[in-house]
């Protein structure tokens, strides 16, 4: 569509020639900022063109490469000199520099060189009718070198659900069918590229409709003699993960083996879960799957929960967690476990500290899929590779949690949560700190920063922070004496943040882009270490060896408080900038729940942090440590 910003008028452009998917992307020339062309994704990528010079040079390399899709990667200003991609099914991708005038190819490099081509196996579309006749793409991918009659089969549904599948170059379909499974990788209704019609037909079908279209593509593999309907598995991440556990749940004797990784298991906390910047989509995820704040909403959420069913799964599973996950609670995970291995069930878990919602780090995927080849291979009678690199192997024993051994911690009731008692009141003065984070195998340095100063019968304490990704403050007010928090400022970037605390409320405005949004909240008690100086708050107690208490913090991110645990575990000497310490050592974790983990190191003498190290659910295990400096 055209677009008219000052009259809001829109003009049609161009739509599917062949009315079967959505507008998938145009390309226009740098040259003369004209159409040149425009594509479409149905089964395969078409292209209709607007420009001769780009057809004829783009079929002319087509012909180059049969088989392939051709892509221009980048070009010159004069468009005379392009950097092209050709990658296929078979080929995860190879680029060119392509001189348009002399029609010369210079190969640059390939991707995943070591991988030898010859061993990959095809994948190709399919098309089968769900339980109400609605047509569903897939992609199928069969094992290289063996007839496709009777061979066990997997199931991969993608996550989103608001994505899609695509034929090329897919790694664990190929890595499956390396192992003898045939693959089938389904576009169930609610995938995204297929007509508006197709993803709305998702609304409120997480579990039902969404399902059956799964289901029934165990049916085709088995009607047309390509699955042995005894030998089927089902293995997917986030949505892939959900339809997992409905799929073992709601439909149990489809399945001989189920593979879950980070699948929300209860759809009411996934909801919960949605943090504040992301409100301009609640509706629609509310649209999508149900309202959990009206009754009808929320028996439909609590209907379609495989957790609310976890008592009636048979199928052998292999749970695969993030310890920080912030979409999956892992204390849901862990019932699903408990579930199956109370009642005799076959059951693994695989728990990785340092990840969140999916696996980041390589050596924890590796060991993954190592884990899980092995699984389907005891349950399907596929192929699976024994052993590894001695690094994944040592990974793969850290992270396997031996189900007996899990245990539901338990809630504490958040009515019986009061105001911790401190010791000593604040130092005012100024704290100074090294801090950095690793993520996904880079360090982000900081400087960080509270200065702590009496205001009006107040503790006004302000952090700052500075990094490269930008600077940030954090202004907090707390009463004398019980230094209980009674407001907070927060500035990054773009998004101001302003809460008052007072009468177990939560009040104020999350300002994003010039855009104000009301933060209200019910709290059960007062607001205790949180914000700036939460840490010299916590050196504020009657800390000693075997202490512990629980209090009160605010979500801001969530806009709901949370529970936290604080346990004096032992005493430590810590050398950090500012000279070597006697500590307490000092243990945060959640006590409702939650991904929350933190270490504090509290100076005997001086009461002063003078180390923090925690693990960062929202980033994905990314850790932070922090280090006084004089």
């Amino acid at each position: 569509m055209l677009l008219d910003p000052e009259t809001g008028k829109t003009e049609l452009v161009e739509s599917d020639p062949l009315k079967q998917v959505d507008f998938a992307g145009a390309r226009f020339s740098e040259a003369t900022d004209e159409l040149v062309l425009t594509l479409y994704y149905g089964e395969h990528r078409r292209r209709y063109y607007r420009d001769k010079g780009f057809e004829t040079d783009l079929k002319w390399l087509e012909g180059k490469f049969p088989g392939k899709e051709v892509s221009i990667a980048s070009d010159t200003r004069d468009e005379q000199t392009w950097l092209i991609a050709a990658n296929s099914d078979t080929e995860p991708g190879e680029t060119y520099l392509f001189d348009r005038k002399t029609r010369k190819l210079a190969l640059q490099f390939k991707i995943r060189e070591k991988l030898p081509r010859e061993a990959l196996a095809s994948m190709k579309p399919v098309k089968y009718k769900s339980s109400d006749g609605l047509e569903i793409p897939a992609y199928l991918t069969l094992p290289k070198g063996v007839p496709d009659k009777n061979l066990p089969a997997l199931l991969i549904p993608h996550g989103g659900p608001w994505a899609r599948d695509f034929w090329g170059y897919n790694g664990l379909a190929q890595f499956f069918a390396n192992r003898g499974y045939a693959v089938l990788s389904p576009n169930f209704r609610g995938s995204t590229g297929y007509g508006k019609k197709f993803l709305d037909a998702g609304n409120k079908e997480w579990g039902k409709k969404m399902q059956d279209d799964v289901t029934w593509g165990v049916k085709y593999l088995v009607a047309e003699g390509i699955a042995d309907p005894k030998k089927v598995g089902i293995l997917g991440g986030s949505y892939g993960g959900y339809a997992t556990l409905a799929g073992v749940t709601f439909t149990p004797d489809v399945y001989a083996a189920a593979v879950d990784i980070v699948g929300p298991s209860n759809l009411i906390t996934l909801l919960e879960s949605i943090p504040p910047y992301w409100e301009p989509i609640r509706k629609l995820f509310y649209e999508r799957m149900g309202d959990p704040n009206t009754p009808e909403g929320k028996a439909l959420l609590t209907e379609r929960s495989p957790l609310t069913y976890a008592n009636k799964i048979t199928t052998p599973l292999l749970v695969v967690q993030g310890a920080n996950d912030p979409r999956v609670n892992k204390r849901e995970a862990d019932q699903i476990v408990i579930a199956l291995r109370d009642r005799g069930y076959p059951v693994e878990y695989l728990l990785a500290p340092d990840e969140g919602h999916g696996f980041a780090r390589p050596v924890n995927n590796m060991a993954l899929y190592m884990s899980a080849e092995k699984f389907l291979a005891k349950h399907l009678n596929g192929r699976y590779q024994e052993g590894g690199t001695p690094e994944v192997v040592a990974r793969l024993k850290e992270i396997t949690v031996d189900p007996k051994t899990v245990v539901l911690a338990k809630k504490v009731d958040a009515n019986a949560v009061g105001l911790p008692k401190t010791a000593v009141d604040l130092q005012p003065g100024t704290y100074k700190y090294k801090a950095k984070i690793v993520a996904g195998g880079q360090e982000i340095a900081m400087d960080m920063s509270t200065i702590i100063k009496e205001d009006n019968g107040k503790w006004i304490a302000t952090g700052t922070m500075q990094s490269a990704m930008g600077d940030a403050t954090d202004v907090s007010t707390l009463d004398k004496g019980t230094l209980v928090v009674s407001k907070r400022t927060i500035k990054q970037g773009p998004a101001t943040i302003e809460v008052n605390f007072a009468g177990n409320k939560a009040t104020g405005t999350m300002n994003m882009n010039g855009q104000d949004r009301p933060i209200s909240a019910d709290l059960g008690g007062p607001i205790f270490a949180d914000a700036a100086a939460s840490e010299m708050t916590i050196a504020a107690l009657p800390l000693a060896e075997g202490y512990t208490t629980t209090f009160r913090n605010f979500d801001v991110r969530k806009q709901k408080e949370k529970l936290l645990q604080l346990k004096v575990v032992g005493a430590e000497s810590v050398t950090v900038p500012a000279g070597t310490f006697d500590t307490y050592k000092v243990e945060l974790s959640s006590a409702d729940g939650g991904a929350d983990k933190q270490t504090l190191w509290i100076a005997k003498d001086s009461r002063k942090p003078v180390k923090m190290t925690a693990t960062l659910a929202e980033m994905g295990g990314a850790t932070i440590t922090q280090e006084m400096v004089p």
